[in-house]
């Protein structure tokens, strides 16, 4: 008896260790997208193409906003999270990508993780260590205080690289950088074909 009930414990532990929760909102125009999401955790995002805000605040919460000319006839846009132990995966998806602003909030305090195909892409306010990447286009990412990061990399295939904040700033082809220092954040930012400002 003492062992089934031993079983069931270690049962319902287990489960709940991989319990997820799951948010789908699939016309974000007429249903904004908001969820609770603590701030200190890991947000990965897997975002459309197009103009994407991506800003921190001081609320633990992540929304996700359509605005433009053109947002009222984005209806196929599709949001979909999913978190386990805190951490969580956000797609967006769908709709076209002109005359569109998608506008990201996310707690000030999260490791960020982006993966976006092509726009114009910026980053404000976000504190944690930050992992960004664009195939094209032009992408500033704030990266406050210099000296909040153990390592940083910046890199453009094609197009300028400014990285002033790290005393860096290059133009051309294959243009990095590399940097090393004593806070906790880490830094990886990359664009494919198009401009890359750190400020």
């Amino acid at each position: 008896m003492r062992s089934a009930f031993l079983f069931s414990c270690a049962l319902l532990a287990a489960t709940a260790a991989f319990a997820e929760t799951r948010v789908d909102v699939r016309d974000v125009v007429h249903h904004p997208f908001s969820t609770d999401f603590a701030a200190g955790h890991r947000l990965r995002l897997h975002v459309r193409s197009g103009e994407i805000r991506i800003v921190g605040t001081n609320e633990n919460r992540i929304t996700v906003e359509l605005s433009g000319r053109k947002a009222y006839d984005a209806g196929d846009v599709r949001v979909r999270m999913t978190e386990k132990d805190g951490d969580a995966v956000l797609r967006i998806t769908g709709g076209h990508r002109d005359e569109i602003t998608t506008t990201i909030r996310i707690p000030r305090q999260t490791d960020l993780f982006a993966r976006i195909p092509f726009g114009d892409v910026s980053v404000e306010n976000v504190e944690g260590s930050k992992d960004i990447e664009l195939h094209a286009g032009d992408m500033t990412i704030g990266v406050g205080n210099p000296s909040d990061y153990s390592h940083v990399d910046a890199s453009v295939n094609t197009g300028d690289l400014d990285g002033r904040p790290f005393g860096e700033s290059k133009e051309g082809f294959f243009r990095s950088f590399r940097k090393q220092g004593d806070g906790k954040y880490r830094l990886h930012a990359h664009v494919g074909a198009g401009d890359l400002t750190l400020r």
